[in-house]
């Protein structure tokens, strides 16, 4: 695996066929789709930066690359993906062998482009603050406390504003210190854009344009009306400060049989139409800290009677909902509106009962939204990540509204003529079409070789429906389109794409060795945190393979992890758009393909069958991902399942194994800490046990263990080494949580204690109640559910059938 590791350290690209099936009756028999998870942002201290605009193919578009073939006696360049020859421009006049641009550099098939010529005025980041006060004083206090210490970690040129909402929406007037002022709105209303400008008084002092959308200071909006509702962090502390000191409760009595009149919906529609008629197109984020179930506006997930429940999966699956349809209907249109704006809605869900997520889920994943589900705004999971969103250094989020990103290391070319290229970077940026700064949105597009077709997208973004040949008839996520638009993302923020191969088989099979590469290009524009314009490219090759003897080449590019991720995503994608869909009967069935077509065996004997070791740890993924909080629903709310998909959706491979499959590390005084299998087995009474399943990290510590710890023994001089047992766990849990977001809950347990579930779910149940008796010190799973030997037993039984 660690070769497929180090592509991704160069490209940022994990494949699950590294070697792909060359015709479609191949990559249909294969089972596991071809597909790529990308991250499009992912920081690389040595790729090269190029201060000049990138060199396009005249036909298909796509950018030089190390795979064009160059003839340097006529300066043309030969275009891999549609075989066009191109003329270089004058400026490239001196290219020879011994003389190339960076971006033909065999090792640089991932380059980033600067925009040299773009000195237009950049808008600085805004943040949007939606609070919702129908929430305990305690949680006020939390919520204060926090936002406070949020905007003491802005950057003084961050513009701020402040909406909170109960039965009312009321938006805070922060430019106007003198005394608290704010506008307010009723709950149960839908406010238009245009109704919004005319009660918040933006045209008293200049008149509304006759024509035209009213978009910003340029179209329609003073300065000054602007910066009434959104004020410079350095300039609105105090203001803000105040009306955070006098936040209360929603005041409007509550009835004992009924719920708190929340308008969720209507606030955060208000401060999509505020952010879209103040700052459109800029780097923006609401960020909504919401504490209950919406019950007020025109996306209600329950009625205010407490005789109706909320919503759950068996509600869902009979379709008995009187409110959900509607309310992702609403936020559907949300979506649309923020994707449109370029701005990104940011979830913080605090509460004990559900809040919407489910409902909320498209709004927050198509513009690349952070969400963060807790049951307090005083839990350390909300108030941390938080922190981490704002925080600068080591363990930052790489944050990018609008792909807002930290300046790659430059690089120095070993190109003569430089030195007067500034001349032609003007005309060719307007000729190759790059983003302006007054259009900065994030664009991610892709270029393919002509046999192969783009299905769609599963992850944080938005379709911007661009028709062409390269758009395959089957969709899968965001799909029937080649370019998408994101609005906010992270340097681990992943896109999962699916491909389709459209080649059909030929007469012969083993075509010339000269033909046998796919080409992949993934283009994605943004913009840095300092308002320059970025392009990055990355190029990938790919060898395809066809035929009878074509087997052992596929397995020998097979990438067990990315494989199991591409089936998660699929699977989670196909339970909440396909009706009656059987998420096991479907996982099983894969797998059952996949190890008849690779695995050795002998016809109706199981003994005979093995698996190569390239894929010999897939039915272990595919074990644990049908006992995952991905596919098992039981016992989880709708928001919580929600919750759980849109972070597997947005992460790379790395951290989404360990959703899947948490990993298991082992400290005793016999030896130092080591990986340990996720069983029940590796329960023992004199050791400390750390897992690591994403959403929860769990120190759990053997019988023998808890009973030292308790008696003191850890605190006397003579037992250092027992205390350096029991510190260890802890320093790995904190390096865990530090670079980790949203931040995991951390939970401290003992063998027997009721929150040594948090492990125990997670563990292959090879010793149950039903079952020989556990080692000595070692503990049992009360469960009916099969272990991993019994399932692999079944597998195999199938699989020589």
């Amino acid at each position: 695996m660690a070769e497929f590791i180090d592509l991704e350290s160069q490209d940022g690209v994990r494949m699950p066929w590294n070697v792909i099936p060359g015709t479609k009756q191949e990559s249909t028999n294969v089972v596991v789709p071809v597909s790529a998870i990308y991250t499009p942002i992912k920081h690389f201290p040595n790729m090269p930066l190029l201060p000049y605009s990138p060199l396009r193919c005249r036909t298909c578009r796509s950018i030089l690359n190390p795979f064009c073939i160059v003839d340097f006696a006529a300066k043309i360049w030969i275009c891999p993906f549609c075989f066009q020859r191109n003329h270089f421009p004058p400026h490239y006049a001196s290219i020879s062998d011994d003389n190339l641009p960076a971006e033909l550099f065999p090792q640089y098939t991932t380059v980033e482009y600067d925009s040299p010529g773009d000195n237009s005025p950049h808008v600085p980041p805004v943040y949007l603050f939606v609070v919702d006060t129908c929430v305990i004083e305690e949680e006020i206090g939390f919520l204060r406390s926090a936002i406070s210490q949020a905007v003491e970690l802005l950057p003084d040129n961050s513009l701020v504003g402040l909406i909170t909402f109960g039965t009312f929406v009321h938006v805070h007037e922060l430019g106007f210190g003198i005394v608290p002022k704010t506008y307010v709105f009723r709950g149960s209303k839908d406010v238009s854009k245009e109704q919004l400008l005319e009660q918040m008084s933006f045209f008293a002092k200049k008149p509304k344009p006759a024509v035209g959308v009213v978009a910003g200071a340029r179209d329609g909006l003073s300065s000054e009306s602007i910066s009434r509702f959104l004020l410079p962090a350095s300039e609105c502390e105090f203001a803000l400060n105040s009306v955070l000191d006098e936040l209360q409760r929603d005041p409007w009595p509550v009835p004992g049989d009924q719920r708190e009149a929340r308008c969720t919906s209507t606030a955060l529609s208000i401060a999509a139409s505020l952010l879209g008629a103040c700052v459109p197109g800029s780097a923006a984020r609401i960020m909504a800290f919401i504490g209950g179930p919406a019950t007020e506006g025109p996306a209600s997930i329950v009625s205010r009677q407490l005789s109706e429940p909320i919503r759950s999966h068996k509600d869902l699956d009979k379709d008995s909902v009187p409110h959900y349809h509607k309310c992702v209907k609403f936020y559907d249109g949300l979506s649309k509106q923020l994707v449109h704006q370029g701005h990104v809605l940011d979830l913080f869900a605090c509460a004990l009962d559900q809040v919407g997520i489910a409902e909320l889920k498209t709004a927050v994943e198509r513009t690349g939204g952070l969400v963060v589900l807790t049951e307090s705004f005083g839990h350390p999971v909300f108030k941390d990540s938080l922190k981490r969103v704002f925080q600068s250094g080591d363990y930052d989020l790489g944050l990018a509204s609008n792909l807002v990103l930290g300046n790659p290391t430059p690089f120095v070319l070993p190109f003569s003529l430089l030195l007067n290229i500034q001349t032609v970077l003007a005309l060719s940026s307007a000729v190759h079409g790059l983003p302006s700064a007054r259009n900065p949105f994030g664009i991610f597009e892709i270029n393919c070789s002509k046999d192969i077709k783009v299905q769609g997208i599963i992850g944080p973004c938005a379709s911007l429906e661009k028709k062409s040949p390269l758009c395959s008839d089957i969709v899968i996520g965001q799909g029937g389109t080649s370019a998408w638009k994101m609005c906010g993302l992270d340097k681990s923020t992943s896109l999962c794409l699916f491909f389709d191969i459209v080649r059909k088989e030929t007469p012969d099979a083993t075509m010339q060795s000269t033909s046998n590469q796919f080409y992949f290009q993934f283009l994605t524009y943004y913009q840095n945190n300092s308002g320059q314009m970025r392009f990055r490219v990355t190029t990938l090759s790919r060898r395809w393979v066809a035929g009878p003897g074509s087997i052992q080449d596929l397995i020998s590019g097979f990438d067990q992890e990315a494989a199991a991720i591409v089936m998660a995503r699929q699977v989670s994608f196909k339970m909440e758009t396909e009706a009656e869909f059987d998420p096991i009967r479907w996982l099983d069935k894969a797998l059952i393909n996949l190890c008849s077509r690779f695995g050795d065996f002998q016809k109706d004997t199981p003994s005979s069958f093995s698996l190569s070791p390239r894929l010999s740890i897939f039915p272990q993924f595919m074990f644990h991902l049908r006992r995952s909080q991905f596919v098992q629903v039981f016992n989880n709310s709708p928001d919580e399942t929600a919750y759980f998909r849109m972070i597997l959706n947005r992460e790379n491979v790395t951290n989404s194994v360990v959703m899947v499959q948490p990993s298991l590390i082992s400290y005793s005084f016999h030896s130092g800490p080591e990986p340990a299998l996720l069983d029940v087995a590796a329960i023992a009474a004199d050791r400390v046990l750390l897992l690591d399943s994403f959403f929860t990290v769990v120190i759990f510590h053997g019988s023998t263990i808890a009973q030292w710890r308790k008696a003191g023994y850890h605190n006397e001089p003579e037992h250092q080494a027992f205390a350096q047992l029991l510190r260890a766990p802890h320093d790995d849990s904190d390096l865990i949580m530090k670079e980790r977001f949203p931040v995991p809950r951390l939970v401290v347990c003992d063998q027997h204690g009721s929150q040594a579930r948090f492990l125990l779910a997670k563990l292959n149940p090879s010793a149950t109640y039903n079952t020989e008796a556990s080692l000595p010190g070692g503990d049992i799973i009360f469960t009916d559910d099969v272990s991993f030997e019994v399932f692999l037993d079944h597998l195999q039984r199938l699989v020589v059938q």
